[in-house]
């Protein structure tokens, strides 16, 4: 059990697991069962069953450290999730995704046919039964017609520690500006471009001798560490919303 209290907000969090061996009420009398209790307190609540892996798509460009990650991860189980597909705008790495055997579609995207693009991917993304979006240095911005039609499901990582350097070339901002530290950061995305509620950060020291070039080397390891953490909370449900913020129980 893990639970937490938001004395701002005045709001009470709690996350259980529980075996259901011996249980005497079945799964599928669950949520009839405990919805008369919820509706008492008035709880925002959700009942998951383990033993059902989160479907993901995974949304790529060019670089494919944070996609190798996840895909490496998912080779070894290590997470209840499995990736019936990979999306992209462009071709580059569809090698990698071949040798996973995972379907690779590719949407080019101009301001043109943008709309048009994003309608072909939510049909395919129906079609596989998609729970989770996962934008792995997907370099577009969704619009506000997309996301909602996956709220609080598609988890980007962005290249910085949030909220400094938002938006594009961080690392080149973070350089010009002479910080001593670099980060990379996971979040939910909304309609507010990097600014939809966190799930995990991290940093590592850089210095005065590192150029550019090693800013984007030494982010890489952090990138696609702080996403694959980010994945796994969501996909174990350790995971509440609280407004802009999250609370993570990890």
């Amino acid at each position: 059990m893990h639970e937490h209290v938001d004395t701002i907000e005045k709001t009470f969090f709690f996350r259980v697991v529980w075996d259901m061996d011996g249980f005497r009420i079945p799964p599928s009398g669950l949520e009839e069962a405990f919805a008369p209790l919820a509706n008492e307190l008035g709880a925002t609540w959700k009942i998951h069953f383990k033993g059902r892996k989160l479907r993901i798509a995974v949304f790529v460009s060019k670089y494919e450290h944070c996609l190798q990650e996840l895909l490496w991860r998912q080779r070894l189980a290590d997470y209840p999730v499995e990736i019936p597909l990979i999306l992209s705008n462009h071709s580059d790495v569809k090698p990698m995704a071949d040798y996973h055997r995972i379907p690779f579609h590719v949407f080019p995207v101009n301001p043109d046919n943008k709309p048009e693009q994003e309608r072909k991917e939510l049909d395919l993304l129906e079609i596989n039964e998609i729970d989770t979006i996962v934008l792995a240095r997907y370099m577009q911005v969704l619009s506000a017609q997309f996301i909602e039609k996956y709220p609080g499901q598609i988890i980007n990582i962005h290249h910085s520690f949030l909220p400094a350097f938002m938006g594009g070339n961080p690392y080149k901002q973070a350089y010009e500006r002479g910080v001593k530290i670099i980060g990379a950061t996971s979040h939910y995305v909304t309609e507010d471009l990097d600014e939809g509620p966190i799930i995990e950060q991290d940093i590592v020291r850089i210095s005065h001798r590192d150029t550019t070039e090693d800013l984007i080397r030494k982010g890489r390891d952090l990138e696609r560490i702080v996403l694959a953490r980010a994945v796994y909370f969501h996909a174990e449900h350790r995971v509440l919303l609280n407004g802009r913020k999250t609370i993570v129980f990890d």
